[in-house]
Order: structure tokens, then sequence, then C-alpha cells
């Protein structure tokens, strides 16, 4: 697919990472229409553009593995129930993107060929090359592992230019904007700061894989419908998430 609007691409292919509770919404459980068409919405801008777009979704709006272990279920149990959950959620933004006619493949990590292909790297790049929407489901089919680092490897794996997570709020604070009005959002941070601090940008194992892979990532505020088109172009938005060399690590926005 071409760029039929003729605006420079920065990024070229992204790396779209979204929890199931972003599909949730208000309902804070299960899946709000109004959500996932709002989701549809930022992908088609892109998506128009020529731009190819790889999804990871959480499953945390139907079941969390790790919290269901908490309350004494088998870890890896809880973990495959929650990768099935992902699958449920991968068909339901599949639905709503095929109905505004974007093409999209499910491919999945965990075998189900009635529903969704299996994941295959080179069938995924093709599928991308060709202007499809793929939404990888499963995570990275092993227990233990969150969709976090499944959109982190599947973003190395087919080669992304950015990773794009998208929050409640526009960036990576040094506190929870919500609770204090004092809070900064950082600009820009390294690899390195942002796991030394334990900031809640992902957890360790993606950031280190992105950090060894050079994979940058941007948070962003999911909730802006044009954030995803703006990086896209090249607009500084959200918390960048890079191989910063600054002493301190970071740069706050102004």
């Amino acid at each position: 697919m071409g760029n039929p609007n003729g605006a420079h691409i920065h990024y070229a292919r992204i790396m779209l990472k979204l929890s199931g509770e972003a599909l949730a919404g208000d309902q804070g459980f299960g899946i709000d229409q109004r959500m996932l068409q709002h989701i549809s919405d930022e992908i088609r801008l892109v998506y128009e553009r020529g731009i190819e777009v790889a999804v990871v979704l959480g499953g945390g709006n139907i079941l969390r593995g790790a919290t269901a272990a908490e309350s004494g279920m088998n870890r890896p149990q809880a973990d495959y129930m929650g990768m099935l959950a992902t699958i449920i959620n991968s068909l339901a933004l599949q639905d709503a993107l095929e109905r505004g006619g974007i093409v999209t493949r499910v491919m999945t990590a965990i075998a189900m060929p009635a529903v969704a292909e299996p994941y295959i790297r080179r069938r995924a790049e093709h599928h991308l090359e060709r202007g499809r929407v793929v939404i990888l489901a499963a995570g990275t089919g092993d227990p233990f592992f969150t969709t976090d680092t499944a959109a982190a490897l599947r973003a190395v794996e087919l080669q992304c230019k950015v990773l794009l997570k998208g929050t409640k709020v526009d960036g990576v604070y040094d506190d929870d904007p919500k609770k204090n009005p004092q809070a900064r959002r950082y600009r820009e941070l390294s690899f390195s700061q942002a796991l030394n601090m334990g900031l809640r940008v992902m957890d360790a194992t993606s950031l280190a894989m992105c950090r060894e892979n050079n994979m940058p990532i941007i948070v962003y505020d999911l909730m802006d419908p044009t954030s995803v088109e703006r990086i896209a172009l090249g607009e500084p938005r959200g918390t960048l998430v890079h191989a910063l060399d600054t002493p301190e690590g970071f740069i706050w926005a102004e």
C-alpha cells in the first residue's frame, strides 16, 4: 500500500500494544463496543495512510492469568486461560475493523485453526506487506510471559519501527497524575532509567528485550483519537523510551 495522503511517514510499520482493560472502557469488564469502535477508528487513520499495523491485545478485561494464580489456580493453567481471553479480544477487534472495510488477519500462538491462522513470522510479514492489519493473539504461547513481552517479541521479529503502548494517560509520569497534580511527564526516557526506577512503562522482560534490540517504545494517550496517526507521522507525543544518552537518563516534557 502507498500513502494516499502524501504526508511523510516516520514509522512505516508499527506495533500497537493495548491492554484488555482498554477494551472494557468504563464497564470495567468485558468488551465495550464504543471503545472497540474508538480503537478501530484510530487504526483506520494509519491504515488509510498505508502504514503497516500489527496489534497485540491483553486479556485482563476477561481473565488475567497472574491474578487468577494469586487466588490459588495453577499458574500455567491460569495463563493459558488468559491467552484464550486475548483470542476473544482479537476476534472482537477483527470484527470491528472488517465491518469498517479494513482487511485483517488474526494469528495466534496457540493452534486454533477454526478461528485464526497460526503465528508464523514470515506469513505475518507477508500479510503486513500486503496491507493487512495483523492481530497477534495468545501472547507468546507460553505461560509466565505477559502480553507486553509478546508485543516486544513480535515487534522485534516483524521488524517494526516502533512499539506504541496505549494507556489512559498521555505518557509516563514520575507519579500518578490522577492523584498528584504536580506529577511531571517525561518527554524522553532511557530503557535503563525506566528499568532502574521501576516505572510502569512495560514489564522488565519487555523493556530488556526492547533495549537489547533497540526497539523504541512510545507510551501515548489511547483516548486521543489522533495520537497513533500523529506519532506515525513523526509528531512528538507521549513519552519516548529509547537509547537516550543523557546523564540523567530522561528529559522532562515542557
